[in-house]
């Protein structure tokens, strides 16, 4: 700890989910930090990479702060706390087409001439780059449950303790390398953490379909 970028952190979690090596896992990251991490994994252990859209809703007054999120087919999780941010439903709705139509707009660019990889049946690994609140891998997690993948697990190089305790529940493993007591965001947990921007992630994704 720190870790010195993404790179290392999905080196570090390959190790980690070394037991799925050579079982064709599908590994599934949350845009857009996590999809260059997603192609080390899925390289590293034989895998299919593809992403899995979900979106957080955004505090009225701190767009950074989650307080819920909801997945490509509008299923919402809510947080406990929303309603003390300011959001109420009316906002929560707006926010939710917002987050929906940036979505659909997102799809359209990242995988513009297939459609989502399948996970039914398949050991699907879910990555993001580290959780905060936990909200979007939670709307992950769901909507990929769903769809009914053989093993579902979530990987992630760092979270708070009590967030990773949430997310247990919508899991059949967690894979998390740092469970640090003080954590303010991502960010602070790596020394080189740049913004990916679209044009990376649909490269990667080009890549893996040739």
């Amino acid at each position: 700890m720190p870790f010195r970028d993404r790179d290392e952190a999905a080196r570090r979690l390959v190790e980690r989910l070394a037991a799925y090596k050579g079982k064709n896992p599908l590994v599934l990251a949350i845009p857009r930090g996590a999809v260059p991490m997603g192609r080390i994994v899925a390289d590293a252990l034989g895998g299919e990479l593809d992403v899995v859209l979900v979106r957080k809703l955004r505090a009225p007054f701190s767009p950074e702060f989650a307080v819920g999120s909801v997945d490509e087919g509008g299923w919402t999780y809510v947080a406990d706390y929303a309603a003390q941010s300011g959001a109420n439903s009316e906002y929560l709705e707006t926010e939710k087409r917002a987050q929906m139509a940036t979505m659909r707009s997102r799809r359209a660019q990242y995988t513009p001439i297939r459609p989502p990889i399948d996970p039914a049946g398949r050991i699907v690994i879910v990555l993001d780059d580290g959780l905060a609140t936990g909200a979007t891998m939670i709307s992950a997690l769901h909507s990929l449950r769903a769809k009914n993948p053989q093993k579902l697990i979530c990987a992630v190089p760092v979270s708070p303790p009590d967030t990773l305790e949430k997310i247990r529940q919508y899991a059949d493993e967690v894979v998390c390398l740092e469970t640090p007591e003080w954590f303010q965001a991502v960010g602070q947990f790596y020394m080189d953490f740049p913004q990916v921007e679209d044009e990376e992630v649909i490269s990667i994704l080009r890549r893996d379909a040739a």
